[in-house]
């Protein structure tokens, strides 16, 4: 590594905290008593069971998330954590089955507690949207709340962690857990990690309803080649310290208690495989004394990955690696007792990684209380609550982005209009909830038909047609769509995709809306009737000829139950428009990936002339995005003036900017004033990157002061390195809306 490189890498690390000894409190702590005396009693049996995982088969839900491995009876997983061979179960549901297999572990020889996890991602009975909607209000408190909601839902049914948040910052909209993070920007992404770690955690793990935070996956994991899921990741370690590892590190600190590895290989090396990463850059580096456990059979994968021999081998190169955990495919059960015995594991490995399972377990109160969480009565009065489901439909309705609105086509009025809602989920329900509706129940659901009949004046004036299946034509559907577009006054055309196509396992190679939508949008638009795009969604698309043409455009993602509601609220104007996108919709899938703050090219075509020769561009595409990131209109208007930033800051000190935001339209609205920051002469092409934003709601005709503070830390970390003799040359852009509105240049001084 070059010396400039290394000067960055440490300057960075430096920044970010990284070697700043970010821990999870409880587990940090000096070892107590109580684990120091059950390790001296414990068999090297009972220290892998401990370091087990499995799918919890006295609880199962009725959904299926992975390949079946290592699958087992009711009947037979009691016996296994009544012999003291399961440390923790997961992805199982409700307080009854718990009860009874905390029970069995309180029957085995040492009594070591149970610790119930799940995938609680948006949601547990209640089904909130997906985090990347969630991420498109832009609003960590919002983040915050929406999850300690969740906590308090998911605790009453008997959990006590969660393998949530996705802290993976997602560029390749082709890959399917796009779904489940904040989208490509990395200040968004530090922030929502550090707001969902506070909501699911609380204020003391031990209470209650306090839900143990796991932040994935350790590292990269989103960088797949091509977004397909679970392949190879290949990138500079800059890359991997600057962009990936500062949603990690804004996690540990807020307290996460527990990360999952990546599925894939990182510059060749299985995640699950690489002590540098895992050790080195984890624990040494970031400071992080939490839980690290394999992903669902990543460790027995190392054969398939070529790394390891057998499984005996795997499991060897795993809990070298420091994971701590192997989930599901029961490794370290079968082959720990005898790596130990033959001097291929040392015992200190193991009693280290035991040390920290049963730290997380005594920080969650589970030695002096077994059955935490695993109460009949607050399970009744906890699970869907009216207060959480009224904050799901906050939620949704704040995660709406309108996208495209030619002449003020809405708010629809309530009244007098006739309304054709057409396309596969206008009546839908199942797919409303998006991936990872771990225990939420269709039947809750409220279709966007039910939403907008509860809102009109006549329910009557609202006629349904599905037009098309998801991805199939149906037998005369257009027709009839046709015609029923041809007797309303303005069509609203509910497509996009299925729960299905978003999600783990469910990359894209084209990100567009399937074939037989786009044949039914494009019968639509020949009738010249205006149309409302109403799109569903786990990802930015690829949006083409009339569904892109549209006269109204909505991004209303998998809003889960109240998606009814939520879209019927904006389409009426019950509430404002105020989502904003936290992903680029491309013009076209071959331009994947795609994110905002690239590094600048030598060859930049100028805007006036797009396609000139010689010059770095796509011949079928501009080299922008159709929406980038920070895009989103409201129903009113508003400008921005007298906008006052310091011409220069001194290096440890918050930078302040002022502007003023003036509604000049006829309803109040929600203005998104954002602020952007590069350094002007870098020592690699700087990065322009989002340091600040903020929300202000302004009346008609008012103007509202809106102020954006940027600590010091962010001007740091946003602007790339410096060069020497340019370290304290800033460019500063104000952005309203998500168009550029303001450029100045500021300096940072060091006295």
């Amino acid at each position: 590594m070059d010396d400039g490189l290394l000067d960055r890498r440490m300057l960075l690390t430096a920044t970010l905290g990284l070697a700043a000894g970010m821990t999870f409190p409880a587990a940090a702590r000096t070892a107590s008593e109580r684990i120091d005396a059950l390790l001296a009693r414990m068999t090297i049996e009972e220290k892998a069971g401990q370091l087990s995982c499995f799918n919890d088969d006295v609880r199962p839900v009725d959904a299926v998330f992975n390949p079946v491995v290592n699958p087992r009876s009711a009947a037979a997983m009691l016996a296994e954590v009544r012999a003291g061979r399961v440390g923790m179960l997961f992805n199982g549901y409700g307080v009854a089955g718990a009860r009874k297999a905390q029970e069995a572990a309180l029957a085995s020889r040492l009594g070591i507690p149970l610790v119930f996890a799940a995938d609680v991602i948006h949601g547990c009975r209640t089904t909130f949207p997906i985090p990347l909607a969630e991420a498109a209000a832009f609003d960590p408190d919002l983040s915050e709340r929406a999850c300690r909601a969740i906590a308090r839902e998911a605790s009453a049914a008997g959990l006590h962690w969660t393998f949530a948040p996705v802290v993976d910052i997602a560029r390749d909209q082709r890959w399917g857990r796009v779904a489940e993070g904040a989208g490509e920007d990395l200040l968004l992404n530090r922030l929502l990690a550090a707001a969902r770690v506070r909501g699911f955690q609380g204020d003391d793990l031990r209470a209650n309803d306090a839900l143990l935070a796991t932040a994935k996956h350790f590292a990269g994991y989103s960088a797949v080649t091509g977004g397909m899921e679970y392949g190879a990741v290949d990138m500079s370690e800059a890359t991997l310290r600057e962009l990936f590892l500062p949603p990690f590190a804004a996690a540990f600190k807020a307290g996460a208690g527990a990360t999952i590895a990546s599925f894939t290989t990182l510059n060749g090396i299985p995640v699950t495989a690489n002590h540098w990463l895992l050790t080195r850059v984890l624990r040494e580096e970031m400071g992080f004394t939490g839980v690290c456990v394999s992903d669902y059979d990543a460790d027995r994968e190392l054969v398939a990955h070529g790394v390891a021999e057998n499984e005996a081998d795997a499991a060897k190169l795993a809990i070298t690696a420091g994971i701590d955990m192997s989930m599901q495919s029961g490794l370290y059960n079968r082959h720990l007792p005898a790596l130990v015995a033959a001097g291929r594991v040392p015992m200190s490995m193991i009693d280290r990684s035991v040390r920290r399972v049963l730290a997380l377990k005594e920080a969650l109160g589970l030695f002096d209380n077994p059955f935490r969480s695993l109460d009949v009565r607050v399970e009744r009065r906890a699970v869907k609550r009216e207060a959480t489901q009224k904050l799901a439909r906050d939620v949704a309705t704040r995660a709406i982005v309108l996208l495209r609105n030619d002449g003020d086509l809405l708010p629809l009025p309530r009244r007098d209009t006739r309304i054709a809602l057409i396309g596969p989920f206008a009546a839908d329900r199942a797919n409303t909830g998006g991936p990872w509706t771990f225990a939420g129940r269709t039947q809750d659901a409220i279709s966007i038909e039910a939403g907008i009949r509860a809102l009109l004046a006549d329910p009557d004036a609202l006629t349904v047609e599905p037009g098309c299946a998801i991805e199939a034509a149906i037998p005369g559907g257009i027709e009839r769509a046709v015609a029923l577009a041809r007797a309303s006054d303005v069509v609203l055309l509910a497509i996009g995709e299925s729960a299905a196509m978003s999600g783990e396992a469910n990359s894209r190679v084209s990100i567009t809306v399937p074939a037989p939508q786009q044949a039914l949008a494009e019968a639509l638009a020949a009738t010249g009737k205006p149309i409302v795009v109403l799109l569903r969604h786990g990802r930015a698309l690829a949006l083409e000829g009339a569904i892109r043409d549209a006269s109204a455009l909505l991004a209303t993602w998998f809003l889960g139950e109240q998606t009814g509601t939520a879209i019927a609220d904006i389409l009426f104007g019950v509430c404002e428009p105020t989502g904003r996108l936290p992903v680029s919709f491309p013009f076209s899938t071959g331009q994947q990936p795609w994110s905002y703050d690239r590094p600048a090219t030598g060859r930049p075509a100028p805007a006036s002339q797009p396609m000139e020769g010689g010059r770095s561009h796509w011949r079928d595409a501009p080299d922008r995005a159709l929406y980038a990131f920070g895009s989103g209109l409201s129903y009113t208007r508003f400008t921005l003036s007298n906008v006052k930033a310091p011409a220069e800051v001194l290096h440890d000190q918050p930078l302040v900017i002022q502007a003023e935001v003036t509604n000049t339209g006829t309803r109040p609205g929600t203005a998104f004033v954002r602020t952007d920051l590069h350094i002007r002469i870098g020592e690699a092409s700087p990065i322009r990157r989002m340091a600040g934003f903020t929300h202000v709601h302004v009346e008609p005709k008012k103007s509202v002061i809106a102020n954006v503070l940027i600590p010091s830390d962010r001007i740091h970390y946003t602007i790339s390195a410096p060069r020497g003799d340019h370290s304290r040359d800033l460019k500063l852009t104000v952005m309203l809306n998500g168009l550029d509105k303001y450029s100045a240049d500021i300096t940072v001084s060091n006295h």
